[in-house]
């Protein structure tokens, strides 16, 4: 990588040239403002900005150049999808740097995560998870010949458990530019704890931080011999906080429980949800990303089913019969279908 003097510095086998540059290029902020206010336009913050978008992007241009940037608050709220969620809104000045940053540090990125990780990426969204879910538990049970064991787990406060100091320490491995650094720090650094929902920037940041632990059930634990023989055989996905392990040896599988909860806590500071440690053979049904997935076929998971038959409008009805061609659901199509014969499908 080249800093602004134009030194070449190494990280990770690659060389990135002129990052800070590249982030902070008027060309840049214009085609970040271009993407962030797809479905924004009509936010009022978003009009007001965009009244006087020439000097505003011009300003954070310089403010930038100049290392002056100081990245503002947040406004707090709560959605319920259906989970409930807090939110942190940042201004749209600094949602315009966010969506910067993203378009040059994704691709730098891109290339050091694994195949199997499935959130926030493209062509990487939660259907093709699940399908890949599926694909890699029929191979591993020789075309459901063989009982093959899912190990479920899921990290406890995902986003608001991300410690500063290692975030920036693995950021810090795949970038050599302190300008980079200094700019990354300001954002992370804008909340008081963890990262926030609502950043887009926090979306990578969670796929870098847990692209540790990526790393290390695919080259460590997978090939462990805490259980002999085939410890190989294990598969791997992860999509955002929640990821699954795939083997034939039950025994294999609750030890790897202990060997990744280690993990986590010693170089992530962070730790397994106690109450969703999911152990069970596929055959009987695995709830992965709001379905029921079995070696034949996958269903919507019950809760969802009550949840679309009672809130089905005309806003959400064409989702809502999109996601049900992903799995059997003939029967729920019907019965929406009759109640509800006044929508358009």
């Amino acid at each position: 990588m080249k800093n602004r003097q134009g030194k070449n510095f190494v990280g990770g086998g690659e060389i990135n040239s002129h990052i800070f540059e590249k982030i902070i290029s008027l060309e840049n902020l214009f085609a970040a403002w271009k993407e962030f206010q797809k479905g924004k336009r009509k936010k009022a913050d978003v009009q007001e900005f965009g009244l006087g978008l020439e000097d505003n992007i011009f300003n954070l241009h310089y403010a930038l150049k100049n290392e002056s940037y100081q990245h503002s608050g947040y406004k707090s709220f709560y959605v319920n999808d259906p989970k409930r969620r807090h939110i942190h809104k940042a201004s749209v000045r600094d949602r315009l740097l966010h969506h910067a940053v993203v378009r040059v540090l994704t691709p730098i990125f891109e290339r050091k995560f694994i195949f199997d990780s499935w959130s926030c990426r493209k062509r990487k969204g939660t259907h093709r998870a699940v399908d890949r879910f599926q694909k890699l538990a029929w191979r591993l049970s020789r075309n459901n010949t063989r009982t093959v064991w899912i190990l479920k787990l899921d990290i406890r406060k995902c986003f608001e458990s991300v410690n500063h100091d290692a975030l920036m320490l693995i950021l810090s491995r795949a970038i050599r530019d302190d300008e980079v650094l200094r700019l990354l720090q300001n954002i992370i650094a804008s909340f008081p704890k963890g990262i926030p929902l609502g950043n887009l920037t926090s979306q990578l940041f969670v796929n870098v931080y847990l692209n540790e632990l990526d790393q290390f059930i695919k080259h460590s634990v997978a090939h462990c011999a805490i259980v002999s023989p085939a410890t190989g055989s294990l598969s791997y996905l992860r999509y955002s906080d929640d990821f699954v392990l795939i083997h034939w040896q039950k025994e294999y599988l609750i030890k790897c429980v202990g060997i990744i909860q280690d993990f986590l806590q010693t170089q992530l500071q962070i730790s397994l949800h106690s109450d969703k440690i999911i152990l069970r053979p596929y055959h009987r049904g695995v709830d992965f990303l709001g379905f029921v997935c079995s070696p034949h076929f996958r269903v919507l998971r019950t809760k969802t089913k009550l949840r679309m038959i009672k809130r089905l409008n005309k806003r959400n009805a064409s989702s809502y019969f999109g996601l049900l061609k992903h799995c059997r659901s003939h029967d729920l199509q019907n019965l929406l279908k009759a109640k509800y014969t006044h929508y358009e499908y």
